[in-house]
């Protein structure tokens, strides 16, 4: 579940194919706007300085969906998002690869797809469908592990099959002729051309695959070929002397070379980006908000707060219940801590308004994932602890009660001690005892994603695979995807067969306003019964370099479009 954040304009620029793409900051600032020529936009290096590393740079093992990360750089994928404009319309997919973003039968069981031509791969050799197809099938490999399971779930007999290695060609992908990709699922999935934004869906050639060495030089499909890549930790990227504008009308691609380092502490980041000396000029960062620091020298300096961008992510940060575990399977006693919560306590423990906004639904306040406004259980901005109060003692608790909240031990990942604390306080003024147990990072999420050891009431957030509310609302409440042996979000554990019946509903639809609509119907639907409390929505603010232009995130991931960028 990708974690990134939505894009606001900033500078009105010049056009690029009748589009627009913004100019240096966006935002609630922004800088002065230059004349940004995109045909004029080549050359320097464009530094990337990340806290978390990129991981196996393979497209089976990737993690990514549709945005400005480095592997777009790399790899095209059959549709993507919106890389040309930084408003609304930068969270729609668009052919990438594809001619179309692809053609559903009746049902929305079967997507056809064709193969723009004269695309090539890095050495110049042709790209065909069968490329597209082994790479798909190699996402299955158990040795290659990590990329998002949907494939698995929705192609017929994806749930058996083990990949090329083992298991030989998976039949429900066909590739009829060399620019033909056909797609057969079972059971309708309107969001499919969101899923084929996905890296697994980026060409491999059979006879360049490598298996688990692959990711050290996987063969690029797009603007950037991997000169060399230390794990992930240090990764160079050249330009594709193979690609071109004119078969790739999403990625500008002006600098040379990009260079990504990872594994640098947030705090560290945020110096070099703010003091932008050096290559420092010419960098961004993919993964880290701005830190107290920063942010505490924005209102006296000017020139630093131009170069904050804003964006939101499709995410909550929740209180998740399971009704298993008593006294949790008492609707009043989830509706009574709904209304004892203090979500301002919760915001100022994890930074502020700056970094956080309430939030009282289980979608993120969007448009693209169906978002309809609703506050059941209104706690004001500190909670209603009468409130809480009387639905306890309608429970059989007029005394009060004692309960435990788990959390994560990592601080400042919106699951740690800050705001379990938060909550905490909250909940003591409604009579709730809350005792706290911290959990490392690790065993924290597999003891909380398997039924067997879920606790009674913990923390957690879910942020969207793409913009629709089917990637958010199916994996929370959907009983057919409860995993008993782990990897389990549905911590309710609910399986409610009409709830179930309306997810299919609303799957089948292909018209994304019309799913928009029902998603946002059962998001309200399901709110009503108080299996998560929404705490809030995170907002990224993010510095980039004093030498960095058209800079801006997008409404897709609320990340750096990186493809876009240029290095003055």
């Amino acid at each position: 579940m990708t974690k990134s954040r939505a894009a606001l304009a900033a500078a009105v620029v010049t056009l690029l194919t009748g589009l627009t793409a913004a100019c240096g900051g966006a935002g609630t600032t922004s800088t002065a706007a230059a004349a940004f020529d995109p045909n004029a936009c080549q050359g320097g290096t464009l530094t990337v300085l990340n806290h978390r590393g990129q991981g196996n740079f393979d497209p089976a093992e990737l993690y990514t969906s549709g945005g400005g990360k480095v592997p777009t750089l790399v790899f095209r994928t059959l549709t993507t998002r919106n890389h040309t404009t930084d408003g609304p319309d930068s969270a729609k997919v668009v052919p990438d690869l594809a001619t179309d973003t692809g053609e559903p039968n009746a049902d929305a069981t079967v997507w056809t797809y064709h193969l723009k031509s004269g695309l090539t791969f890095e050495d110049g050799t042709p790209i065909r469908s069968g490329d597209v197809k082994y790479g798909l099938e190699r996402s299955f490999a158990p040795e290659l592990p990590g990329g998002p399971p949907y494939l698995r779930d929705w192609l017929v007999g994806g749930e058996d099959y083990q990949g090329p290695y083992k298991g030989g060609e998976l039949a429900s992908i066909e590739t009829p002729d060399d620019s033909t990709i056909i797609f057969r699922l079972r059971k309708p999935e309107g969001d499919f051309p969101f899923l084929a934004t996905a890296t697994q869906f980026a060409p491999v050639p059979r006879d360049k695959d490598t298996g688990t060495a692959y990711q050290k030089h996987p063969v690029s499909s797009g603007p950037y070929k991997v000169v060399s890549n230390d794990g992930g930790k240090s990764i160079v990227l050249d330009r594709n002397p193979h690609w071109s504008r004119a078969l790739d009308d999403q990625r500008l691609a002006c600098p040379d070379r990009v260079q990504v380092t990872s594994g640098l502490d947030t705090s560290v980041i945020n110096q070099r980006l703010a003091a932008g000396t050096g290559d420092d000029a010419h960098a961004v960062t993919s993964d880290s908000n701005v830190d107290a620091s920063v942010l505490a020298r924005l209102a006296g300096d000017p020139a630093l707060k131009k170069r904050v961008v804003t964006g939101y992510f499709g995410e909550t940060q929740y209180l998740a219940f399971n009704p298993t575990v008593k006294p949790f399977d008492d609707v009043r006693v989830r509706q009574a801590i709904s209304y004892a919560i203090d979500r301002e306590s919760v915001i100022n423990a994890v930074g502020g308004s700056a970094v956080a906004k309430p939030a009282t639904t289980f979608l993120p306040d969007q448009p693209a994932f169906g978002y309809a406004p609703y506050d059941y259980f209104p706690a004001g901005r500190s909670g209603d602890a009468a409130k809480a109060k009387d639905l306890l003692a309608q429970a059989g608790y007029p005394s009060g009660l004692t309960i435990t909240l788990s959390h994560s031990t990592v601080t400042g990942d919106g699951s740690g001690p800050e705001v379990a604390a938060a909550v905490q306080q909250a909940l003591g003024k409604a009579g709730i005892t809350v005792k706290l147990e911290g959990t490392a990072d690790d065993d924290y999420q597999t003891k909380y994603q398997k039924p067997a050891t879920e606790p009674g009431l913990f923390l957690a957030s879910w942020g969207a695979d793409w913009p629709s509310g089917g990637p958010f609302l199916a994996p929370i409440f959907d009983g057919r995807q409860i995993l008993t042996d782990g990897g389990n979000y549905n911590s309710a554990q609910l399986n409610d067969p009409q709830v179930n019946a309306e997810i299919d509903a609303a799957n089948k639809l292909t018209d994304p306003a019309q799913a928009a609509r029902a998603w946002g119907a059962l998001d309200a639907e399901l709110g009503r019964q108080a299996y998560t409390v929404p705490l809030y929505h995170p907002i990224y603010e993010r510095l980039y370099g004093k030498g960095v232009k058209n800079a801006y995130v997008s409404q897709w991931n609320g990340l750096y479009d990186l493809s876009r960028i240029s290095v003055k």
